[in-house]
């Protein structure tokens, strides 16, 4: 048995990059900022803050393009995957980056006045993460 589960509450360092596949799935990635509040042995109150890439497929990435800027908050359920490829000059990298299967938007809104509440859906559910390819799999979202 395994299991690939993440669940996030952060804030993202940048407007959602929005862009369709060549047969017209959206897709976004979101930059988002996770911190961790700590205390060392000392009792020195420290913070680090962890930077993530958030894959988002279907309608609800159009619906983070709309409605998420810089500095939003956002609550994300999803899966880790990675990815390996190859540059032009042959030098192999690889990425690891959550895949989203919901996104909840809880604050900061555009045009919403600074709530999720004011004129955007509050979460979004996303479609099966093999909704990358052509099928896209966005029937069962709600909107």
């Amino acid at each position: 048995m395994s299991l690939n589960k993440v669940l996030l509450i952060g804030n993202l360092t940048r407007a959602p990059e929005l862009r369709y596949t060549p047969s017209g799935t959206a897709v976004a990635d979101l930059r988002m900022a996770v911190n961790r509040n700590y205390s060392t042995q000392s009792g020195e109150k420290r913070e680090e803050t962890c930077f993530l890439t958030v894959v988002v497929w279907g309608k609800q990435a159009e619906s983070c393009g709309e409605y998420l800027d810089k500095g939003s908050q956002i609550f994300v359920e999803g899966r880790l995957q990675t990815r390996d490829w190859e540059t032009k000059d042959g030098q192999k990298r690889s990425a690891t980056e959550v895949v989203a299967e919901r996104v909840q938007f809880m604050s900061r809104t555009k045009g919403a006045g600074g709530t999720a509440g004011a004129g955007a859906p509050a979460a979004v559910s996303a479609a099966p993460a093999f909704a990358a390819d052509e099928h896209g799999g966005d029937d069962d979202v709600p909107f």
